[in-house]
């Protein structure tokens, strides 16, 4: 089973679309990444990232549900990923 994994887009370096690499935070832990297969990504957005790619830009919504689903499995102790934007009352 494949796992990918949610981060938030600090920064992004290079110009060419194969060549370009972001730091992402998965919370708090900082990587580098490949953007080759999100290409549309930009510093801000989340993105789901699996073996260090990029492999596409989701909503913060998405990204805290997973996040959730995380938490609930006790996959994220001692980090303290991202808070999604609030999105306002329920």
């Amino acid at each position: 089973m494949c796992l990918a994994v949610p981060g938030k887009l600090l920064s992004v370096q290079g110009e060419d679309p194969l060549e370009r690499s972001g730091r992402v935070s998965f919370g708090g832990v900082i990587k580098e990444v490949s953007l080759a297969c999100a290409p549309e990504a930009r510093p801000g957005d989340f993105v789901l990232v699996h073996v260090g790619v990029a492999i596409g830009v989701i909503d913060a919504e998405e990204a805290e549900e997973t996040f959730r689903y995380l938490r609930a499995m006790g996959e994220l102790e001692g980090l303290d990923p991202e808070p999604a934007p609030s999105q306002g009352p329920p």
